[in-house]
């Protein structure tokens, strides 16, 4: 007989302080749990999830054909590969100079490739490292936050205010068009912007953007921008950060290939990291992101890369086009169901999101009733920060039936 042990066993190794400074669980994981206890008390309703933004739609044949050719290869001796380069294969990262960057001076050699944006977020915070400090938009993706908080950038989060300190959080809200009054924002050393906003679906104009390139210059600060939104823009909100004057001086750029053609699973990203980039002593910024890019990260998959360079053709560019037509076709539906209820409703014209007023609720009480009343998964806007709460998110990702009938119940919800 074993003899039962009432105490489980502990070692000498101290938990991360910083890690123990995280708030419950990260944002989607926890709508997940409480999507997944809703199931199990309604077993039998048509659950809808309309929440964290996963694509739904096939990939284009013309891309996964480009990747089962390069997994067929794998199995012949000519075909075959192992290890690539790190910092991806030399010809998709001239494909993304060319198609994304073209006229824009960014090279092959500025570009590493990826196994997505968040990853390469995190992988920035590293090189960083824990002496920095950093802005965010509020409200803003969780990852710039909670990887600032990992790394030791950050003190105690405050209960009180819902923040973090020492993080200088930018409020964008509908009164100040979504883009911050940067006469009251400190001077940090690391600035993470996104346009189009997830999740306020804001897209910053040449203007802000303008400006913004031109607070990062004048507080000597890095600006992290991430596009990898940038294929919903409709109007003429600039698509990359290096449209801008001076940018290659102060900002890294990070995208992604997930929401353009349905890669959340296949991973692929990139990241732009231009020469012109320099720390305070004049050393190449690149140079340490390709130091850490060699040490934490073997290169993307080399099927992925396949399916990144048929993205890139002709037709792939085409087909990519017709998915994110798709889903902006799902958001101008879920967009006239809100304005139609008399909502105050932003983003949608430039982005897959949604961005919905709750005046004087909660974020999380509103997330609640629509999931207890309608079955529908959406966002609580506090989730992405303070200045979120009284708002949720609606995903436009999701079947053209699913997003009909998520709309049909909004309005008996509300009607």
């Amino acid at each position: 007989m074993f003899a039962v042990c009432c105490e489980a066993h502990t070692t000498k190794v101290s938990r991360n302080a910083n890690i123990a400074k995280l708030q419950a669980g990260y944002l989607f994981p926890e709508i997940a749990r409480r999507r997944s206890a809703h199931m199990l008390k309604y077993p039998e309703a048509q659950v809808i999830s309309l929440g964290i933004g996963d694509t739904t739609e096939p990939i284009p044949e013309v891309i996964t054909s480009g990747m089962a050719k390069k997994a067929h290869a794998l199995s012949t001796l000519e075909g075959y590969s192992g290890y690539g380069a790190e910092q991806g294969e030399k010809q998709l990262r001239a494909a993304i100079a060319l198609t994304y960057y073209g006229d824009l001076s960014i090279e092959e050699s500025d570009i590493f490739v990826s196994d997505g944006a968040k990853s390469d977020i995190s992988r920035l915070q590293v090189m960083f490292g824990s002496n920095v400090t950093m802005a965010v938009q509020d409200p803003s993706y969780p990852a710039y936050v909670d990887s600032s908080v990992i790394l030791g950038q950050t003190g105690q989060f405050q209960k009180d205010v819902e923040k973090y300190r020492n993080i200088e959080y930018m409020k964008c809200n509908p009164e100040n068009g979504f883009f911050p009054d940067l006469s009251t924002v400190s001077r940090t050393d690391i600035i993470f912007f996104c346009s189009p906003n997830n999740p306020t679906g804001n897209a910053a104009t040449r203007e802000q953007l303008t400006r913004l390139v031109q607070f990062a210059k004048d507080n000597g600060s890095i600006l992290v921008y991430d596009s990898a939104y940038a294929m919903y823009i409709s109007d003429d909100s600039p698509r990359s950060i290096f449209e801008i004057p001076g940018a290659k001086e102060v900002a890294i750029e990070v995208s992604s290939f997930s929401k353009y053609a349905g890669f959340t699973g296949v991973r692929l990203g990139w990241t732009v990291v231009p020469k012109e980039l320099r720390y305070s002593d004049g050393f190449p910024v690149a140079k340490d992101f390709n130091r850490i890019v060699c040490t934490t990260f073997n290169g993307a998959s080399n099927i992925s890369q396949a399916g990144g360079m048929a993205c890139l053709s002709p037709e792939g560019l085409e087909a990519m086009h017709k998915v994110v037509g798709f889903y902006k076709e799902n958001t101008n539906r879920i967009m006239e169901t809100f304005t139609s209820l008399g909502f105050s409703v932003y983003g949608g014209q430039n982005a897959p999101y949604v961005w919905v007023r709750f005046p004087g609720q909660s974020s999380w009480d509103v997330f609640s009733e629509i999931l207890e009343k309608t079955h529908v998964v959406t966002t609580p806007g506090s989730g992405f920060g303070p200045a979120g709460d009284g708002f949720i998110r609606v995903s436009a990702f999701g079947h053209r039936g699913n997003v009909l009938e998520a709309c049909k119940r909004f309005k008996q919800l509300w009607q």
